[in-house]
């Protein structure tokens, strides 16, 4: 009796996972890094003063406030809401801090300031998470209000500071031939500290889940209430900060400065790579995000742009990074 021969099972070709190029487009600050990477190495070509230790001081130094502000606006976006008075907020802090640390010290003006921007933080989580109305009519409406109200307050003046306590975050120090200020050190522990409690606490974990996902979040026993208000309420901390390193940098509190802050604020968090629709992104990208922005202005400046032409590169960006955002979405979904 013979035997049938068997048939060999036909061999599979080895799936090719995706190349090392593949994977180092796709990371999520590729496309943040090499933005960041062309401006510089065109603006060096446009301009011999661009590529110089003095100018980069000069670009994060610029970048503090903004830079602060958008700490605070990446965490509202990434539970899938918008601040549009995080700047409002911090230019109150300002005018607070200059008049109360004028009439009772230094030390009681900074916890007033907190105290203050904390309040209003919390109206506007309380609001968002209490009577469930969208973020953007929270915080334009707070914006409007809290403008109107620092105006009011100040009587439309601006006033001076010299106390070097207020002024602190303004005072410059060498590392060998770079100069910087302790705004920029106050700036970049900031990113330090939430970039942790993001990463690695649980706090941060549920930011992600109620972003992504809330109904998920909540079925898995993630109190987003609870989270979103918190949220809302280290803004109004980091809006303190940013109102004191304000006055370090220009010491002048002056009611009616930083009217773009929210903008750029959600400019540098676009950028950097944070998604608009909540639970992707982090604070890294919000940092390149802000230099990127500090970059493109002084190149263009040092090249000679009018101020109005810089307005319409960066908003040009801003809906070429939501462009990308949307894109990246659709291609993970499918």
């Amino acid at each position: 009796m013979t035997s049938t021969p068997t048939m060999a099972a036909p061999v599979q070709p080895p799936v090719q996972g995706p190349s090392v190029l593949s994977r180092v487009v796709q990371a999520p600050l590729f496309g943040s890094m090499a933005a960041i990477i062309v401006a510089i190495i065109v603006f060096s070509i446009l301009s011999p003063r661009f590529l110089t230790l003095g100018n980069f001081s000069l670009i994060l130094q610029q970048s503090v406030v903004i830079g602060i502000l958008a700490v605070a606006q990446t965490l509202i976006i990434l539970t899938a809401g918008i601040d549009l008075s995080i700047g409002a907020i911090a230019v109150l802090g300002t005018v607070v801090l200059a008049q109360a640390g004028g009439a009772v010290g230094p030390a009681m003006g900074l916890l007033i300031t907190l105290l203050v921007c904390v309040a209003l933080g919390a109206v506007n989580g309380a609001l968002v998470t209490g009577l469930r109305l969208p973020p953007f009519i929270v915080t334009l409406g707070a914006f409007t209000a809290i403008v109107a109200g620092t105006r009011l307050f100040a009587g439309s003046q601006t006033f001076a500071v010299s106390d070097p306590i207020l002024t602190f975050l303004g005072t410059t120090f060498n590392i060998g031939s770079f100069t910087s200020t302790y705004g920029v050190v106050v700036m970049l522990l900031v990113y330090l500290v939430i970039g942790y409690a993001l990463t690695q606490t649980a706090w941060g974990k549920h930011v992600y889940a109620v972003g992504g996902n809330p109904v998920a979040a909540k079925l898995s026993g993630v109190k987003t209430d609870r989270t979103i208000f918190s949220v809302y309420l280290v803004a109004g901390v980091i809006a303190m900060i940013a109102a004191w390193a304000a006055l370090g940098r220009i010491p002048n509190a002056d009611p009616n400065a930083y009217q773009n802050a929210n903008l750029e604020t959600i400019t540098a968090v676009v950028i950097g790579g944070t998604s608009l629709f909540g639970g992707r992104g982090g604070v890294t990208g919000t940092l390149i995000g802000t230099l990127i922005v500090g970059v493109l202005r002084n190149g263009l400046t040092l090249a000679g742009v009018d101020n109005l032409y810089q307005n319409i590169a960066t908003g040009v960006l801003v809906v070429a990074a939501v462009a990308v955002d949307q894109f990246m979405r659709r291609q993970t979904s499918r």
